[in-house]
This record gives C-alpha cells, sequence and structure tokens, in this order.
C-alpha cells in the first residue's frame, strides 16, 4: 500500500518527539541527582508536578524565542520553507543550566 510508508514515516515522528520530551524530562530530573526523596504520596505528586512545569517553562521559552529567531530572519528577507519549520523543536535544552535549585514559594 502506498500511504504505509507516509503513516510510518508520521508515526515515527511522533515517537522521535515523545522521545525528546522524555529526554528533557530525564535532564532536568538528573540534575537533582535522580532521585525523589519525598515519601507521602502527596509529596511525590508535588515534585512530579513541579518537573512537568520545569519542562513546561523551558519548551515555552524555546518556542517564544524560536518564533522571534524565525521573525527576525524572515524580515531581513530569508525564506524559510514550512518544510523545515516542522523539524524544528522546542524540546532542546543545552543553553539552558540545569544544575540550580528550584525553589517553590509556599
Amino acid at each position: 500500500m502506498r500511504g504505509d510508508g507516509a503513516l510510518r514515516r508520521r508515526c515515527q515522528a511522533g515517537l522521535n518527539k515523545g522521545e525528546a520530551a522524555h529526554k528533557l524530562k530525564r535532564a532536568v530530573f538528573f540534575h537533582e541527582r535522580g532521585e525523589t526523596r519525598d515519601r507521602s504520596f502527596e509529596s511525590q505528586a508535588f515534585r512530579a508536578s513541579g518537573l512537568n512545569l520545569v519542562v513546561s517553562a523551558i519548551i515555552c521559552w524555546n518556542t517564544v524565542y524560536l518564533g522571534r529567531a524565525v521573525d527576525h530572519l524572515r524580515r531581513q528577507g530569508r525564506v524559510i520553507p514550512p518544510e523545515v519549520l516542522k523539524h524544528v523543536s522546542p524540546l532542546s535544552w543545552e543553553h539552558i543550566n540545569l544544575t540550580g535549585t528550584y525553589a517553590w514559594g509556599e
């Protein structure tokens, strides 16, 4: 069937994005030495929610600045085809210092 190749590529792209998101979460979690010291379920749930919040903030930050970079390039007359942009992902974190401590106020 002709559509099998396209479907397979779309599925693989989705899996790659999911894996990239998991790698980002592991990177944030690893800098906390990969340990959850909280004993209560509620505390563990709060820590997991905090991890999701930090990861979402990183993705949001990257999305905003990728958009600004694309806008800047377009204002300079550069043509950026949609086929190229669909391969750009906000899941990168190499430019972000993850070794800090996240303090959540009460």
